[in-house]
């Protein structure tokens, strides 16, 4: 099976926010597994980013191509899983404060954020059921931590060679 001719590929302006995200954090959180899904037999600590559905925006504007709300989630394990997934969350929001104030070269592949506002703090959750975003599963294992924060983001375009067909 072909997949997609490199002219179509040429016309997407945007990597995903997701992958923009996973670049950053990764790159910010050298030792901490960064993912956008959930393994079955998953490994803690754990960031969990998911775009929100709820929001998105285009506003024509060719440097600023598109703005996302995303939900984090942070996961810790016990002993100490409460106050370890409090001080991932914070670590996160900063990770994402420097990566706007200054871009990381790391994820300049999938663009640049311009803009990151804290939509809602980091709070604990005790299960899904309180999720605010998508879920894979209804309750936390045992001994497992979750807390939950809410950013909205601008991402600029990454600069890219044009591609010109033959």
């Amino acid at each position: 099976m072909a997949g997609i001719p490199d002219y179509i590929k040429a016309l997407a302006e945007l990597s995903p926010v997701e992958d923009l995200l996973l670049a950053v954090l990764r790159n910010g959180l050298p030792g901490v597994r960064v993912k956008s899904l959930i393994d079955q037999h998953e490994q803690f600590p754990l960031v969990l980013i998911r775009r929100d559905p709820s929001f998105g925006a285009w506003s024509g504007d060719t440097r600023f191509t598109d703005a996302a709300r995303v939900v984090i989630n942070t996961f810790a394990a016990d002993p100490d899983g409460d106050q370890d997934a409090a001080i991932l969350a914070e670590a996160v929001r900063v990770v994402l404060r420097n990566a706007w104030l200054k871009p990381d070269a790391a994820a300049a592949s999938h663009g640049h954020l311009t803009r990151v506002e804290l939509n809602s703090a980091p709070r604990r959750a005790s299960d899904w059921a309180t999720a605010t975003g998508p879920v894979q599963f209804a309750d936390l294992p045992t001994g497992i931590w979750r807390y939950e924060a809410i950013y909205d983001v601008r991402i600029r375009k990454p600069r890219q060679r044009p591609f010109f067909p033959q």
